[in-house]
C-alpha cells in the first residue's frame, strides 16, 4: 500500500475578504473530493483573505497510481484561473 501526500499553498489575488477566499478554496476542495476520490483538507489557517494552504491523500497499491493521482490532482488545482500555487510539496510512501 502507499501513500501519497500533497501541501499546497495557494494565492488567491480575486479575493477581498474571508468569504471570498472561503468560496475559492471550498470549490477546490470539493472538485478533487469529486473527481480523485482524495481526502482534502484546509491546513495552516490564517487569517489573510489572500492565502490558503491546502492537503490532500491519496492511497493505493501501487505506486505508479498514487503517483498518477498526485499528478491530476496538480494540474487541476494549477489550472484553477482564482487561485495560483504558490508552494507545492509532494510525498509518496
Amino acid at each position: 500500500m502507499f501513500v501519497g501526500s500533497l501541501k499546497v499553498q495557494f494565492f488567491i489575488p480575486a479575493s477581498r475578504s474571508l468569504k471570498d477566499r472561503r468560496a475559492v478554496v471550498s470549490s477546490l476542495k470539493e472538485r478533487v473530493r469529486s473527481r480523485y476520490n482524495a481526502s482534502v483538507a484546509e491546513v495552516d489557517p490564517e487569517d489573510r483573505w489572500q492565502r490558503a494552504t491546502l492537503a490532500v491523500a491519496v492511497v493505493g497499491g501501487e505506486h505508479a497510481h498514487v503517483a498518477a493521482q498526485l499528478d491530476a490532482v496538480v494540474r487541476l488545482l494549477e489550472s484553477d484561473p482564482r487561485a495560483e500555487v504558490l508552494e507545492l510539496e509532494r510525498d509518496i510512501r
